[in-house]
């Protein structure tokens, strides 16, 4: 009797392990299968009219671009921050040069925002406060010379922005630096 009841649990655990196995392969061949549909019996998606495309900038390019703002202001011995921003205003890479000040990193980050957001640099949308004041009004935009947008055929991809030299014409000379090595 006893010997009857290993056999039993024997066969209980082997036919189980091939109920399993055969679950499993089933479940294959169903992924296999769906996975080779044809694109006319596959299901539709919200492709289409209804996806846009956009580019962004890598973070290889953006940390490239920050350090030759960082080598052009050595060359001219400034102490600068560089922010790098995506199209939607995202931080990419910042910097914080040896010996920047600490206000520098934050309005780097704002600059490259601005420069971004209204594809332009800032040292020209200083000039449009006069016409509209209250833009400065806006949160985490700076409007100060020191920001440059980067483009792609034409659309803003990218901002940056340098803070921390003594004049805003310096830093934008140098965010220019950043925007050209991207060219390269």
């Amino acid at each position: 009797m006893k010997h009857a009841r290993k056999t039993t649990k024997r066969m209980r655990v082997v036919i189980g392990g091939t109920l399993v196995g055969a679950a499993a392969l089933g479940t294959f061949a169903v992924v296999s299968a769906s996975a080779g549909s044809s694109p006319s019996t596959a299901p539709r998606s919200a492709a289409g009219k209804n996806l846009a495309r956009s580019t962004h900038l890598s973070a290889d390019a953006a940390g490239r671009a920050a350090q030759a703002v960082l080598d052009a202001a050595a060359k001219e011995n400034q102490r600068v921050s560089v922010a790098v921003v995506d199209r939607n205003g995202n931080t990419i890479v910042t910097l914080r040069g040896d010996g920047a000040g600490p206000q520098a990193y934050e309005a780097a980050q704002e600059k490259a925002f601005t420069a971004v957001s209204w594809n332009a640099p800032t040292s020209e949308l200083v000039k449009r406060l006069e016409n509209a004041p209250t833009l400065k009004d806006i949160p985490g935009t700076l409007f100060l010379g020191g920001g440059v947008p980067v483009d792609a055929k034409g659309a803003p991809i990218a901002g940056i922005g340098v803070a921390g030299a003594p004049s805003g014409d310096l830093d934008e000379k140098f965010a220019r630096a950043g925007a050209a090595a991207l060219g390269k």
